[in-house]
């Protein structure tokens, strides 16, 4: 039986959590990067796109020929809107350290050419999802409307108390306009930080059935199914949540029958 948990203490440099073939994964590759401040880290994206989002910090990234500089600069995931770097494919990127900087990295294979990119705070949209106590605020990072092989990538946040990801929904059928195929990635932090959650992710068929606390730093792996989550009351619940399709990226999704009657509520 596949786990779908994996669990991150905070390391210096890069720290790889999530690989390809973890729990089903087809298209997503997961990481940590913690530099102090004027520390380097360096890498080549080699046969994949690589997206940097600025958790905490600031820095400069160097992406090819293309300079960015104060990259950054909230506290943390629970101060206001990232920055993030798209790396093309085939590319050597350098990040150095403008300040301590704490980034979330995410690879996926691909051979697509574009030019490196900045998402500003600015770019990022903000949305509310769902109402009553499953009522949660996202931001919409690294949408459609920028160019990516895979990619389709957001941050939520969910009040004291509250579900998310809430009627269960799936999206692992490619169906468009109603559905598609995207496997995803949830990354948690709390607030204050000793909260913790719980995430289900079960299919149709049972062939997934899986329930488990998440804490500080945890990452589930969602290969396909239904995933929902609770948070607990008297905390924040933050997910940095990465969508990757191999057809297509879009918002869409199928909520669970048994549970679709919540809507007319």
């Amino acid at each position: 039986m596949n786990n779908y948990l994996r669990s991150y203490k905070k390391a210096d440099g890069f720290t790889k959590i999530v690989s390809i073939g973890d729990g089903d994964l087809k298209l997503t590759e997961f990481g940590i990067i913690n530099l102090k401040r004027g520390q380097p880290y360096s890498a080549d994206s080699g046969k994949s796109e690589v997206v940097l989002i600025v958790l905490g910090g600031k820095c400069a990234v160097s992406v090819g020929r293309a300079e960015f500089k104060e990259i950054g600069g909230r506290k943390d995931v629970f101060y206001g809107k990232p920055y993030t770097v798209y790396v093309p494919c085939g590319t050597h990127y350098v990040i150095k350290a403008e300040s301590d900087v704490e980034i979330a990295w995410t690879a996926s294979p691909s051979d697509l050419k574009t030019a490196p990119y900045v998402i500003t705070p600015e770019q990022v949209k903000e949305v509310h999802l769902g109402k009553e106590n499953y009522r949660r605020d996202a931001y919409l990072i690294l949408t459609d409307a920028f160019p990516s092989a895979h990619f389709f990538i957001g941050e939520a946040f969910v009040p004291s108390g509250n579900h998310a990801s809430y009627p269960p929904h799936r999206h692992d059928r490619d169906n468009p306009p109603v559905e598609v195929d995207m496997e995803e990635v949830y990354f948690f932090r709390f607030n204050p930080e000793q909260g913790y959650g719980i995430q289900k992710i079960y299919t149709d068929d049972n062939s997934i059935d899986f329930t488990c606390t998440v804490q500080q730093n945890d990452t589930t792996l969602i290969p396909r199914g239904y995933h929902p989550v609770i948070n607990t009351p008297g905390y924040t619940m933050y997910y940095l949540w990465i969508m990757a399709g191999q057809n297509h990226r879009k918002f869409l999704s199928v909520v669970d029958p048994k549970h679709k009657w919540i809507l007319g509520k």
